[in-house]
């Protein structure tokens, strides 16, 4: 099994010293596995674009699975095959090693070429050879990544995807402002999605990762809108009388499940986006909010108080009557799904204490993964490794992940103000 460990690199400090939020491992499971990412050969005498190696070790220490070798402990830094003497690196212990090269083509144009060997074996495991422009270094760091990260763990990974957040500054002054903003999964290339004088809350991405919609206060009462990220087009989804909340998309992008007080209670409504047209799903004098689907669609569990307190509820998205499944706990709520479905992330409640706990929906045991005072917002990571969601660590609203059984544990501060609400995009297309 590949684990990591707890250390963290002073080089993995000076790649985050730009990003706007700043990644943290707080700890780490034991008996990680150990690669060696030697930094890639250059063969320009210009400036170097980016250190590819140390942006790919960055990734994979941070997921939980891999111990990287510090570059002052390296024997021998090949560039090529052909200079890889296979006995330095078995002496190290290290059971993969990954090397590359980066060859100019032109003035901003390049080729990197990477390959990823077993030690022991002394055999290529991987190895590819991919054009890119001088802008676009980050994300193919994060793409190799990605497919060093597949190989070693047969899971995809999540190093190409994206967070979205609300940052908040200022808020108890009259100058208080609220910013959705979109980053790379690492922090970096923040992008600011919609700034407002007013709360912004409940981000949700679609299916592609094309589009955002949220929770804006920005004239005075709720709405749902619906944004491009890349163009910043958005459109007002409901702005009814009371609450418009919650928004969730549907796994196929063709649905919102929001929810509405528009007859007087709340209760959970399903969008049609190209018709334009409301439906409600659920009826109950008690609240019901908080709906997201499940990943094949079929059903949408949400938070009510019917029980008397807030728990987890789920029903048909055809309608029907709603079944309960949470009863660990006085207080259960805000849910999302593993991407396979078969577990529930969860605020779990209990005692004056928030904390997120893991739901089996088969087993129906309750695993609480956090010991935070206020621990909320949970969102998986699209291969279902990570958790990501909001806390408070030292009076600072802040993000945080956990892996999905407990092990690994990060702080993520935001460098100029509070920051709630997180959101794992999925896999981009």
């Amino acid at each position: 099994m590949l684990r990591t460990g707890l250390s963290v690199s002073l080089m993995l400090w000076s790649l985050m010293a730009h990003a706007v939020l700043t990644i943290e491992i707080t700890e780490g499971a034991a008996g990680a596995f150990p690669v060696a990412i030697v930094p890639f050969g250059w063969d320009d005498a210009g400036e170097v674009p980016l250190d590819i190696a140390a942006v790919v070790s960055a990734d994979l220490v941070r997921s939980g699975k891999v111990r990287a070798l510090p570059k002052d402990d390296m024997l021998a830094m090949p560039t090529s095959a052909d200079r890889i003497n296979f006995k330095n690196w078995q002496i190290l212990g290290m059971e993969n090693l990954l090397i590359g090269r980066v060859r100019a083509q032109g003035k901003d144009n390049f080729t990197v070429q990477f390959q990823l060997f077993d030690v022991f074996r002394e055999r290529q495991l991987a190895g590819y050879s991919f054009p890119v422009p001088r802008h676009d270094f980050r994300r193919l760091a994060h793409h190799i990544s990605d497919l060093v990260y597949e190989t070693l763990t047969g899971s995809k990974g999540v190093f190409s995807t994206r967070v979205a957040y609300v940052v908040s500054t200022d808020i108890a002054t009259d100058g208080a402002r609220y910013l959705l903003q979109v980053a790379d999964a690492d922090g970096f290339n923040p992008k600011t999605v919609v700034t407002s004088s007013e709360p912004l809350m409940s981000p949700s991405w679609s299916a592609d990762g094309a589009k955002v919609a949220y929770v804006s206060f920005e004239k005075g009462g709720s709405a749902i809108w619906m944004q491009e990220i890349a163009s910043g087009k958005r459109e007002q989804i409901a702005s009814f009388k009371g609450i418009n909340g919650a928004p969730s998309w549907s796994p196929d992008g063709r649905k919102l499940a929001v929810t509405l007080s528009r007859h007087g209670n709340a209760d959970i409504f399903i969008y049609d986006i190209v018709a334009k047209t409301f439906s409600q799903l659920t009826r109950h004098y008690a609240i019901d909010t908080e709906p997201v689907w499940s990943p094949d669609g079929s059903t949408i569990v949400f938070t009510s108080d019917r029980g008397g307190k807030p728990q987890l509820y789920r029903v048909d998205v055809g309608g029907g009557k709603a079944s309960r499944l949470t009863f660990e706990g006085s207080y259960n709520a805000r849910a999302t799904f593993s991407p396979d479905g078969s577990r529930l992330a969860m605020i779990h409640g209990a005692r004056g204490l928030f904390h997120i706990a893991l739901l089996d929906l088969k087993t129906g045991i309750l695993d609480v993964l956090t010991d935070g005072r206020l621990d909320e917002t949970p969102s998986f990571a699209p291969n279902g490794s990570m958790i990501i969601y909001a806390t408070v660590h030292q009076d600072q609203a802040m993000l945080a992940a956990v892996s999905a059984d407990g092990r690994v544990r990060q702080r993520l501060q935001h460098t100029a103000g509070e920051v709630r609400e997180p959101a794992w995009s999925p896999f981009r297309p």
